[in-house]
């Protein structure tokens, strides 16, 4: 998947997953998008071995991945390893002999099914020699874990759906005028709207009707989203 901006989109993707996961356990991660639409359209985001990553990708390895078709037919986390098999009855210990040489033989895989129609997976890799002790962190943050899927491809989908917009687009129709930065930025270090109007010298429903015009430039949900991709990809300036 082409982007513009991507690789400050997989910068700030990294960056929430470490703020969580790197407070649990040093593990070795992957979070992944794949259209269902077409496979060919992959995003990810990992630690894993770059040797392993840069081999599945010029491979077309999601093609045949027994992860990605385990989680093309699920909505809970599942583990695997060389043993996996899918539905269809067919064994893929072939690739996984593959994996084998990268250490990437046993793991645990997370879902997620999107509104655009695309496959999430957020993946371990569980070294054999500590499966017992990454298993039970794993499990016993098994909630915490699939909300913070969740969170970062909100995020995922904030960052993609503004990036993708064209220049020119951006450049005539999402530039903020002053006034919507300057409401912007007084939201983002957490004024209320009221105490935005008192700051500005303007009516409360001045400042909504800013905010909800901001919200349209940008293509986000809400206020809050607007923000969080406002601060994440710096487009706020800074009020003098």
């Amino acid at each position: 998947m082409l982007m513009r901006n991507e690789s400050n989109v997989e910068k700030i993707i990294k960056n929430q997953l470490e703020a969580t996961l790197n407070s649990l356990e040093a593990f070795t991660w992957a979070y992944v998008v794949l259209s269902k639409k077409d496979m060919s359209c992959i995003f990810g985001v990992t630690n894993y071995p770059e040797e392993w990553v840069r081999h599945y990708r010029e491979n077309g390895l999601q093609y045949t991945d027994p992860v990605v078709i385990t989680a093309l037919k699920s909505l809970t986390p599942f583990p695997w390893n060389e043993k996996l098999m899918t539905h269809s009855g067919y064994d893929f210990a072939e690739l996984f002999n593959q994996a084998s040489e990268y250490e990437v033989v046993n793991g645990y895989t997370f879902v997620l099914h999107d509104y655009n129609n695309n496959l999430v997976t957020l993946s371990f890799i569980i070294p054999a020699e500590r499966k017992s002790e990454i298993m039970q962190t794993l499990l016993q943050n098994k909630g915490d874990i699939s909300i913070l899927l969740a969170s970062v491809h909100e995020t995922y989908l904030m960052l993609t759906s503004f990036s993708e917009k064209k220049p020119e687009d951006i450049n005539k129709t999402n530039r903020l005028t002053k006034r919507e930065n300057e409401i912007l930025y007084w939201t983002s270090v957490g004024k209320t709207y009221q105490e935005t109007g008192m700051i500005l010298g303007i009516k409360v429903r001045t400042v909504k009707f800013h905010m909800l015009n901001i919200v349209k430039k940008m293509g986000v949900a809400n206020a809050r989203h607007a923000v969080r991709l406002g601060v994440e990809l710096q487009l706020i300036q800074p009020i003098e």
